[in-house]
């Protein structure tokens, strides 16, 4: 046989005098048959039947059921030489069988906590009830309206699983403390962590509340965590115990017992790790391809020093919105996948139509980086969606007079009546008063700051445009379009690109659910085709590309 791969569906007839190169042969029994190539697709699609590709003198065909032989059979019968074999494929083999067992879902996929609500209790919800997991989008909220979700969560998902995003705070004091106190006090077990620089005592506080050692001696961890890091070093601190540090503090505090301090020494802060790589919102734009091979390898140094009870598992985020790339990240090893982008231009998000309408227009180029708001005066920044808005271009511009002075007051006036004309719409004292408002109702510490410290106030008014920014985005006020902050990754333009001139391309169809089962049946319809492919069969290109389906076909070959 010729070295080359064989093409279907044109194949030379087999010469059966020349010996067996490929992987053996397939011989029929009572209950085998053969069909055509043309129902290759069909059979790639029903994932819980394998097959086999044979050669006979007629060309290549489909064989269902027979065996499979390493040598020809020794009378000659039924002497077809199999090209590849197709095994079933299940969607929660794609990933790690124990993180969909130990959060109680059915596939390896999990939507990212966007926030301001863009990850809502709707969308939630409808993951929830699809057995997979869902993050709900408490940064940015007030607690009320934490609180509300939790309740509204807490009573239509009385049984399924679900988390809430715990972010890094470091510009609003006690922001963390009452978002753990309000996760504790309703028994939410389960966050996901954003933006950390550092372990905080919220943080640990929140994992070690509640240790115990069960009957048979194995620590029991209620509240767990699922952290999202795009730096190793920060991978080290979720993969290590608690900080003996913060937990000598919070004995002090009375904040946890004894008990839970000892038995802190023996888990990881984070069991499961989601390795952010070239994501919207904050991110470090690290390609996935370098980054997730890098914290694989720490994962496994990790569980080797410390042998937790419970192994330690890495996840995969940023840049996956297709099956191709889903697939791309199982292959790498990834235990489950985390989508972000994609689920906000879904009509199940906390966003505004307008928003998801600029979001199906956004291509892979449409994107750049801009100062986050909560971290504003430290120069963290975001990426975001750059087409049809200039937000990126004017919150830079006022990072660059941030650092450029030291006062409103020093600024020329030139600067100051820009500002006022293109970028606040009203005058520089106005949104002061504004933002003596708000801080004087949720943080009066920053405006005491303000007094003493000029370049403080001149933070404060700049973060009044950065934080109402995305809120217009989320409530489509339309006079402010131009100036909509749209937390967007690279993600958006593989997903336009993929569902180009199909039914998921208009707005109005795309749900959370029938793009999360596409992304995931097709990683799987695509695995069986990898599989060919690397048995030395070349299938025809449209087959290395998953067509988006309706929910409905989805569900019809999974249960044929």
């Amino acid at each position: 046989m010729s070295s080359t791969p064989n093409i279907i569906p044109s194949i030379n007839v087999i010469n059966t005098d020349t010996p067996f190169d490929q992987g053996g042969y397939w011989q029929p029994d009572k209950n085998s048959e053969l069909r055509d190539l043309d129902d290759l697709p069909a059979h790639l699609h029903h994932l819980n039947t394998p097959f086999s590709l044979i050669e006979d003198k007629t060309g290549v065909k489909i064989a269902v059921d027979g065996s499979i032989h390493f040598a020809a059979p020794a009378n000659g019968v039924g002497r077809y030489q199999c090209l590849a074999f197709v095994p079933k494929q299940t969607m929660r083999a794609l990933g790690n069988k124990q993180f969909c067992m130990d959060h109680r879902i059915t596939y390896p996929y999990m939507t990212g906590s966007m926030a301001n609500g863009i990850a809502s209790t709707e969308l939630v919800a409808a993951i929830a009830n699809a057995d997979m997991l869902a993050s709900f989008g408490a940064a940015g909220l007030t607690l009320p309206a934490v609180e509300q979700a939790i309740q509204r969560l807490q009573a239509s998902l009385p049984d399924k699983p679900y988390c809430f995003n715990l972010i890094y705070s470091p510009s609003e004091k006690g922001r963390e403390e009452a978002i753990v106190d309000l996760y504790l006090r309703y028994g939410i077990n389960l966050v996901e962590t954003s933006a950390y620089m550092k372990l905080t005592l919220p943080v640990v506080r929140y994992r070690v509340k509640g240790l115990y050692r069960d009957t048979q001696g194995d620590i029991v961890a209620p509240n767990k965590i699922i952290a999202k890091a795009s730096r190793v070093e920060l991978a080290r601190q979720w993969f290590s115990p608690p900080p003996e540090k913060l937990l000598t503090a919070l004995l002090a505090q009375g904040a946890i017992s004894e008990t839970e301090a000892e038995l802190a020494q023996y888990i990881p802060m984070a069991q499961d790790l989601t390795v952010e790589a070239d994501s919207g919102g904050h991110t470090d734009n690290r390609p996935a391809l370098t980054l997730l091979p890098t914290m694989l390898a720490l994962r496994d140094q990790y569980q080797m020093q410390y042998n937790y009870q419970s192994p330690l598992r890495v996840g995969a985020a940023g840049g996956i919105a297709t099956p191709a790339s889903a697939l791309g990240a199982f292959a790498m090893g990834a235990a489950y996948i985390v989508t972000g982008t994609v689920n906000q231009a879904c009509k199940e998000s906390g966003s505004s139509g307008i928003v998801r309408a600029m979001l199906a227009d956004a291509g892979p180029a449409d994107i750049t980086m801009a100062p986050a708001v909560d971290m504003f005066e430290m120069g963290v920044k975001l990426q975001v969606l750059k087409r049809g808005t200039m937000f990126a271009m004017r919150g830079n511009k006022l990072y660059e007079l941030y650092k450029k002075y030291a006062s409103i007051e020093a600024m020329p006036d030139a600067d100051k009546i820009n500002l006022e004309k293109t970028i606040f719409k009203m005058t520089l004292q106005d949104v002061w008063q504004k933002t003596l408002a708000f801080f004087n109702e949720h943080d009066p510490a920053q405006i005491e700051k303000a007094h003493h410290d000029p370049k403080h106030k001149m933070a404060l008014i700049f973060r009044w445009y950065l934080g109402l920014s995305s809120r217009w985005a989320n409530a489509g006020v339309e006079d402010r379009q131009i100036d909509y902050q749209i937390w967007c990754g690279p993600a958006m333009g593989a997903f336009n690109e993929w569902t180009r001139n199909t039914f998921l391309a208009t707005t109005e169809q795309r749900d959370v659910v029938t793009v999360a089962m596409n992304i995931m049946y097709g990683a799987a319809v695509l695995s069986r085709v990898h599989g060919i492919l690397r048995q030395g069969v070349a299938v025809p290109p449209p087959l290395t590309r998953f067509q988006p389906l309706p929910l409905e076909a989805i569900e019809q070959y999974l249960t044929e």
